[in-house]
């Protein structure tokens, strides 16, 4: 990726090396988020009746819903030096700032307004408004402060223990979360949290299954638009991102991890589908086609 030399983004809250509930070093935050607006999307395909639920990821990748299914559990990382932590808090806060740039400027089209989520560093364990969360929980979206959480020696875990290396890898990770945080504005994710209570297991996990692919989707539109307007990408990016959806299929995960799969307990999505939203979003850039609700085949 060229990402070097880009702007970065203030809305960073940098907790590492403090405990969770101890004092915090707060960067300067960005512009204030706009408020007023509608949240309807006139002439964009997505359905408003799902939602995320605002918990912690135990899949420990990309913001699972509640987790299950024998997804293997991951281990707490060993620190890396501080030299590549600051590096990786670069790279983080660039990916950042060009998701506010992408989404900003595709809601801005429809007069909606996009509040910019704050990233969280944090190192060992954190306390977000989702509850306490250690390293090897992984990435993470809360929708209860709109923040997104992420222990950067989990780079580490995504390259060795997933095989999933590379920088755009690791874009695809955050990006997948920022999307999370666009359900959120746009209402998805309280309205899936309101509906699956009154859903078995079984039936909510088909609707999470829907809410991570279109997260997935969203990932790929904001890929899209770093490659064609900010000349982000370079060869063998997309090709990572790919590897990496492919890496974190439910089917994938439970075959490593007990040598068979249970097709009831996704709440991902396979392999094959998160390879397929991620690169409808990024071949179409048109939020229309992550409609994932309505989707008859995913």
């Amino acid at each position: 990726m060229r990402w070097k030399g880009r702007r970065g983004s203030s809305n960073i809250d940098d907790r590492r090396g403090s405990r969770s509930s101890g004092r915090r070093k707060r960067l300067p935050t960005g512009r204030r988020a706009r408020t007023g607006g509608g949240l309807g999307l006139t002439g964009i395909a997505v359905v408003l009746v799902i939602s995320w639920l605002t918990g912690v990821n135990p899949l420990a990748l990309l913001g699972s819903i509640d987790g299950g299914g024998g997804s293997p559990s991951y281990q707490t990382p060993v620190p890396a030096d501080n030299a590549r932590n600051d590096e990786q808090a670069e790279f983080v806060s660039v990916i950042l700032a060009d998701t506010e740039s992408t989404w900003n400027q595709l809601l801005a089209r429809h007069s909606v307004d996009y509040p910019e989520p704050t990233l969280v560093l944090f190192s060992d364990s954190v306390a977000s408004a989702c509850g306490n969360a250690s390293s090897a929980t992984g990435p993470f979206y809360c929708g209860a402060d709109s923040k997104i959480y992420i222990d950067l020696s989990f780079y580490r875990q995504l390259a060795g223990q997933l095989n999933a290396p590379g920088d755009f890898a690791q874009a695809y990770v955050l990006a997948h979360e920022v999307g999370h945080h666009l359900q959120n504005v746009l209402g998805i994710l309280p309205e899936f949290h309101k509906a699956r209570r009154t859903m078995g297991k079984a039936e909510a996990n088909a609707l999470s299954v829907r809410v991570e692919l279109q997260a997935d989707c969203f990932a790929g539109i904001w890929a899209h638009h770093a490659a064609r307007q900010r000349g982000f990408i370079e060869d063998g990016d997309v090709e990572e991102a790919l590897n990496a959806a492919s890496r974190i299929g439910d089917d994938t995960l439970q075959r490593q991890a007990q040598g068979y799969v249970v097709p009831e307990s996704f709440n991902h999505g396979t392999s094959a589908q998160r390879v397929r939203w991620f690169r409808e979003g990024f071949r179409s850039g048109d939020m229309g086609v992550c409609d994932t609700f309505n989707a008859t085949s995913l």
